[in-house]
């Protein structure tokens, strides 16, 4: 119990101290900035807004704070130590700045694999050369990869609890056909409490000191045993972030998180595993450390060999025109259309492309219905009533072709902006 107090005062004091706090706005603001794309984006695609920037943003945060608690109260049990020497809050800075090189090594794996790497290396070019003052990093290894396993074992509940959240509907072109998906872009601000073994009565380490049990700790770690239960340590509070990029044109949003996160999940007990194996001896110190980035991207590289080779989930065929996003409060919405519902028929009309269902609307006084054949293969009849010029239907098709005057979104997961430029660009070309 004392550990879980401990652990919680510490993340709670992450979320009052003015610097931290201070940290903690800077993070929103950033996420905020790249929120309002995402919305920006969605009022173009949708026709208006699904969520706003503040919302997507608070979310974050909010679930981040969750996030961070759980995942900090797993290390301390676990027993997760790194030396007051260590520079291991690097990693936290680290993950930042290498987001803004590439959105997707925010991730733990590539900032903690390049901190441990280069530790590992200064250590070894130290020690053979006796040069003692190059080992300054002084991180261990074991504890840095197995705090980054819990960490990635959390993330992967969050892709799949949260992950869906602000997804993008987008377009590509296969076979001179137009098929439609969902991007999705989500981070998370998490604070994290580290035990730190401490040499010195310092005034933080009198504030932080955690008494410890007998059983303490639960994992292995480059520190003795016998030193750990008889030195002063002390959680540290930090602030991280993690995130989920990716795009989908073979799965609905929910299955394409749930896979993403099982993933996720998977490679962060195998990380785990081989972490606490790298305690036996050197190489496997470089191997886990090869592991963590070399894995992750053979996740990335999975997944995108999936939806290349994986059939289309929304495309419009002789059948009907398929519905890749409702609008909510629409008319559409109102009438219980869902996403991946494929339209066959508008006022007993047969709906041979998309621009079949805008003359239907023209032809209607107020009244609009249609036979829709539902994901489970059920037909079914909806209607609306109060249909009028200052209401959109509120759906976002699949078009059954390419137009040659068209606007295909060709979606590199990392690349937001540049397809929120391409989406302005066509938008005030229409205007002109």
């Amino acid at each position: 119990m004392n550990i879980l107090m401990s652990t919680l005062r510490a993340v709670a004091y992450a979320l009052t101290e003015p610097y931290l706090v201070t940290f903690l706005v800077i993070l929103f603001f950033i996420l905020y900035r790249k929120n309002k794309k995402t919305t920006i984006m969605q009022r173009m695609i949708i026709g208006e807004r699904v969520n706003t920037p503040f919302e997507l943003t608070i979310s974050q945060i909010v679930i981040g704070i969750f996030a961070g608690a759980f995942a900090s109260v797993i290390m301390s049990y676990l027993g997760i130590v790194f030396d007051e020497s260590s520079s291991v809050d690097l990693i936290f800075l680290m993950s930042i700045i290498f987001m803004f090189f590439n959105p997707r090594f925010i991730c733990f794996a590539y900032s903690g694999a390049a901190l441990a790497f280069t530790s590992l290396m200064l250590s070894l070019v130290s020690s053979t050369f006796n040069i003692p003052n190059l080992d300054f990093l002084k991180i261990d290894v074991v504890s840095l990869m197995t705090l980054i396993a819990v960490l990635h074992f959390v993330e992967g509940i969050l892709i799949i609890i949260d992950g869906k959240t602000g997804a993008i509907p987008v377009f590509t072109s296969r076979d001179e056909k137009i098929i439609g998906g969902f991007a999705f872009q989500r981070y998370w601000a998490l604070p994290i409490a580290i035990f730190f073994m401490l040499h010195n009565n310092t005034a933080i380490s009198t504030t932080w000191q955690v008494p410890l049990p007998t059983w303490w700790p639960l994992v292995k770690s480059s520190i003795p045993v016998e030193i750990l239960k008889n030195a002063v340590v002390a959680l540290i509070p930090f602030y991280g972030m993690v995130g989920y990029n990716s795009i989908t044109f073979t799965k609905d949003k929910e299955t394409k998180t749930l896979m993403s996160g099982s993933l996720m999940i998977v490679y962060s007990i195998a990380l785990f595993g081989l972490a606490q194996a790298a305690v036996l001896n050197l190489p496997l110190k470089f191997l886990v450390v090869i592991f963590a980035p070399a894995a992750h991207e053979a996740i990335i590289a999975f997944q995108r060999y999936v939806e290349v080779k994986g059939e289309p989930k929304f495309i419009s065929g002789e059948d009907g025109i398929m519905v890749l996003a409702v609008a909510p409060n629409s008319p559409a919405n109102e009438m219980g259309i869902k996403c991946g519902d494929l339209l066959v028929e508008v006022n007993n009309k047969k709906i041979e492309n998309e621009e079949k269902i805008a003359e239907a609307i023209r032809e209607c006084s107020n009244f609009i219905w249609f036979k829709v054949k539902k994901v489970t293969g059920k037909f079914e009849q909806v209607s609306y009533n109060k249909l009028n010029d200052n209401k959109r239907l509120g759906i976002v098709f699949v078009p059954r072709g390419v137009p040659k005057d068209s606007m295909v979104v060709k979606l590199d997961e990392t690349r937001f902006g540049e397809i929120l430029d391409k989406i302005k660009n066509k938008d005030k070309d229409e205007d002109e």
